[in-house]
């Protein structure tokens, strides 16, 4: 049975998904279909039919359509991976989830404000900065006695925060003074099979996406 992976160019969710599925390797049973976004593709009447909110990633396994990221790295690594990189222990459990709630709600909007602030050729507001500069401390904290977001082993907040921390430094965020955050990324880039393929890839569709949608402005 072949997984049916919807991915857009540049997209940083779709990072993770390609991260999970190269670590799980279950390239084989994987069909990759690309999303043209700047053709309209996403509004087409047969994708929003798998997914209504017109977003990638998106799965299809034997009929089962899931969106967002973080959903999908879940299902596939509990189907396909004997739940590894999601510790079944409750509270470990609990603790990656909201180490992936606060990418979702706390730091991955940050490298949205990065990307906004290039498609409009204009400079992050202090306020934003503060802001980045906030969450980033936090990020610090939890790696302060940790190897990994979540303690010695590699999870699934390590794919999602990785992609997230990995793209803003390619986008010209200064990383060096988180220093708990500069170690922990050397352990992921040299642990996740192609972390760093997969992120220069993300980040050239990006430069190559943002590039286009700033000629509209």
């Amino acid at each position: 049975m072949t997984i049916d992976y919807y991915y857009m160019d540049g997209s940083p969710p779709c990072a993770v998904v390609t991260l999970t599925i190269t670590a799980l390797g279950i390239e084989d049973k994987v069909k990759t279909r690309r999303v043209d976004e700047m053709n309209d593709e996403h509004l087409k009447d047969d994708y929003l039919k798998i997914n209504p909110q017109h977003t990638a990633p998106v799965i299809v396994d034997d009929g089962f359509a899931l969106s967002e990221s973080r959903a999908i790295a879940k299902y596939l690594v509990a189907k396909y991976g004997n739940n590894k990189y999601y510790p079944q222990a409750i509270k470990t459990r609990a603790l990656v989830d909201q180490r992936l709630d606060f990418d979702i709600g706390t730091l991955y909007p940050k490298l949205i404000d990065i990307y906004f602030s290039k498609i409009l050729k204009t400079p992050l507001t202090e306020a934003q900065l503060k802001k980045m500069d906030d969450a980033l401390n936090i990020l610090n904290v939890y790696l302060k006695e940790n190897k990994f977001v979540v303690g010695a082993e590699l999870t699934l907040a390590d794919f999602s925060l990785g992609v997230c921390v990995a793209l803003m430094e390619a986008f010209e965020i200064s990383i060096e003074k988180y220093t708990n955050i500069v170690r922990w990324l050397t352990h992921v880039k040299s642990t996740l099979p192609e972390f760093e393929e997969i992120i220069t890839k993300t980040t050239n569709d990006g430069k190559k996406l943002i590039e286009i949608m700033s000629k509209s402005q």
